[in-house]
């Protein structure tokens, strides 16, 4: 126990460094909510979001997602110092209250249990830091800062803060959990005892040998033990380790429904344009980011596994997820005083944040979200710059004036006339919407799909399909526009408002049950209208982007309807006559979620179809390069396209078709310069495919009966 002088000392030396640690907190707090409040709901069902975040965080399932090792590491200096939370209280209360009362807190087997977490624990932290130490300043892990080196970083960081700042952190947790060691240690050695509750502590306090006199070490180890922790919280809330309470807080507040439902990464918020007290459109400056984003900063643990997934950036262009947020946090670092008490931002989220290079090579791909172990987003800064870029300066690369141009004017990207829009259909026996108001099948077939030659052929095999199966289906024809999902991701969320506002109004009509015969009876609520896409992009725009403008419609992307007719037995499994890899599309499968459908289709239902799968799928699928509108504009410069990247890991896999679901990744990966050379893979949409199996079933069927 302490003497009295330590007591009236220790208590002085606590309420000090807690005042200070107290302001530092609150005006982070208030600095993240300077931003603004956003249009998805992120404090409903609040205890069951707590809950859930604090399971989430425990179980530290979105830390092994990816780098197993080192997040073995990091989870042993985690469980660690949660367990320290329960330590320091009591190692305090050790200090303060007479042995004769608590024996060390020892209660029989429950303190001994206590003490083996303690013990047991602090080794595992020390041996978690030293590793986390040894891979960043001697093994230098590449990982740590893969970036381009014009990557735009804040000054800060480029004069050395964030190792610094881990170097502080990584000493701290030594030192803390180093003297609580120490101070263990003496303590049994001042009692002569060995206590096998501590088996490590006690071996150490063997080495230094019994006596009272060994006393002065536990006093030593307490003082400096926690001594240390109450002055890291006066500098916690400037350091990395924010995240520790920042990040279960990320979780708490992330993006769900009304009801807590998931919020696909595909979902942008809405710009409320009829609300005439809005003054700005999109991000210029760290107040305009939501308030969740401004949060995303401190959450940050600067792992960097954003940059590292990050399509541009793993083709050596200057755009990382990784240095957006943690120049948002420096930049909060050093205004913070200022910025929490209600003063603008001084700077420009362009002149320390992200370069407007960087802000246009994003694809949009939604890999960052995916990958981040604290829930960042960093995708959607980006998004909401581009906002401002567009709408409130007028910059943006030239290349995409023509699609916005094309998009205004002509109702498509390409700039090409309404009256070609059925070019596509001649020769064969379409449905109109006006001819077929009871169809059960919308099936809207897209800008690509009605003007790109590569997409047609997509449209044809799907026609062929719904042929085939009896589909009762209808298309709008030359009554057909562009969803605006590429002027949306471009940051020209009017012209968006403008297109998506003209398809929901007249979706809204056609989608409408029709009355059938003199009776007016209804259609069967069983036979619903459904809408269906060949193009991810507009099946983002149907599902996620057109109900926040009053359409909900239900959607389905063509593998998905291929899936179901496959399984009601309305067209036969699929017969490959090839092998088979597939891609998937950033808007079908990570940003909504749907990844078995396509490959269900191409496994023939169980028939043992041959699917090579890549190394990058599912989740961590790699980009095309074509999302975020980037197929409407040159490619920023980098050590190669986005597109080759992609082709070469699906050529490694030795299969002789690569399938995808998407007009525009087919376009990206046949344009790649080894595509068409001898033994390349050919690039083919999943409805093709079936389009030809139904073609080789029928040959088949047409020579048995011959």
């Amino acid at each position: 126990m302490l003497s009295v002088t330590e007591k009236i000392l220790f208590v002085l030396f606590a309420a000090g460094c807690l005042w200070f640690a107290y302001h530092g907190f609150r005006r982070a707090a208030l600095a993240v909510a300077r931003g603004q409040q956003g249009w998805l709901p992120r404090l409903n069902h609040l205890p069951r979001r707590a809950g859930e975040a604090i399971l989430r965080t425990m179980g530290q399932g979105t830390v092994f997602k990816a780098r197993p090792i080192v997040s073995f590491f990091h989870a042993l200096v985690f469980y660690g110092f949660v367990y320290y939370l329960i330590v320091n209280v009591v190692d305090g209360l050790n200090g303060f209250i007479p042995p004769a009362w608590t024996q060390n807190f020892s209660f029989g087997v429950v303190g001994g249990i206590y003490r083996l977490g303690a013990d047991i624990l602090t080794a595992l932290i020390l041996v978690g830091v030293v590793w986390l130490l040894v891979r960043r300043f001697i093994r230098r892990d590449p990982a740590l800062v893969q970036r381009n080196p014009e990557t735009m970083l804040h000054e800060d960081i480029r004069a050395g803060a964030i190792r610094r700042d881990s170097l502080i952190v990584g000493l701290f947790i030594l030192a803390h959990v180093g003297f609580r060691l120490v101070g263990e240690t003496f303590l049994l050695a001042s009692h002569g005892e060995f206590d096998a509750w501590q088996p490590i502590s006690s071996s150490l306090a063997l080495l230094v040998g019994y006596g009272d006199g060994r006393i002065i070490g536990w006093h030593i180890g307490w003082w400096l033990a926690l001594g240390l922790i109450l002055l890291f919280l006066v500098y916690f809330p400037r350091s990395k380790h924010l995240h520790l309470i920042a990040a279960p807080v990320n979780f708490a507040v992330e993006r769900r429904g009304p009801e807590l439902e998931r919020v696909p990464h595909g979902v942008l918020e809405p710009i409320d344009f009829e609300d005439e007290s809005l003054e700005q459109y999109g991000a210029a400056r760290l107040e305009d980011l939501r308030w969740p984003q401004l949060l995303d900063a401190y959450a940050c643990i600067q792992c960097n596994r954003c940059t590292e997934v990050c399509p541009a950036n793993v083709t050596g262009k200057v755009l990382s997820p990784a240095a957006l947020e943690m120049n948002k946090r420096y930049e909060l670092n050093s205004i913070v005083g200022a910025f929490s008490a209600g003063e603008a931002s001084p700077r420009e989220l362009t002149e320390f944040a992200i370069s407007e290079e960087a802000i246009w090579a994003c694809t949009g791909c939604g890999a960052c979200v995916e990958v981040c172990p604290v829930g960042n987003v960093p995708m959607m800064d980006i998004m909401d710059i581009r906002r401002d870029q567009v709408m409130m300066k007028g910059e943006f690369p030239a290349e995409l004036q023509t699609a916005f141009r094309g998009m205004e004017r002509a109702g498509n990207p390409w700039g090409l006339s309404q009256d070609k829009r059925m070019d596509w259909a001649e020769g064969l026996d379409v449905p109109l919407v006006e001819d077929n108001p009871g169809f059960e099948v919308l099936f809207f077939v897209g800008c690509a799909g009605s003007y790109d030659p590569a997409a047609q052929a997509t449209t044809k095999a799907m026609i062929r399909i719904l042929e085939q199966a009896r589909v009762n289906y209808a298309v709008l024809g030359k009554n057909e526009g562009c969803t605006g999902d590429a002027a949306r991701r471009a940051g020209n969320e009017y012209l968006y408002y403008q297109l998506a506002s003209a398809n929901v109004e007249q979706l809204n009509e056609v989608m409408k049950p029709v009355a059938l015969g003199a009776d007016d009876i209804p259609l069967d609520p069983a036979s619903h209208k459904r809408v269906l896409t060949t193009c991810p992009h507009c099946f983002n725009a149907f599902a996620n982007d057109f109900p926040q403008l009053g359409g909900s419609f239900e959607v389905m992307h063509h593998t998905q309807l291929i899936q179901e007719l496959m399984e009601d037995g309305r067209i036969p499994p699929m017969d490959l006559d090839k092998t088979v890899t597939f891609h998937d599309p950033c808007y079908l499968g990570r940003n909504n979620g749907e990844y078995d459908a396509p490959r269900d289709v191409l496994a023939g239902q169980g028939q043992g179809n041959e699917l090579i799968e890549m190394e990058r799928s599912r989740e961590d699928s790699f980009c095309c390069g074509a999302g975020g509108a980037q197929f409407w504009k040159e490619e920023e410069e980098g050590d190669r396209r986005v597109s080759e990247e992609r082709y070469a890991e699906a050529a490694a896999t030795g299969a002789e078709v690569i399938a995808t679901g998407c007009p525009f990744c087919k376009v990206m990966l046949d344009s790649a310069d080894a595509s068409g050379k001898a033994g390349a893979p050919e690039v083919k949409d999943v409805a093709q495919l079936v389009a030809e199996s139904l073609d080789r079933i029928q040959a088949r069927l047409d020579a048995m009966n011959a």
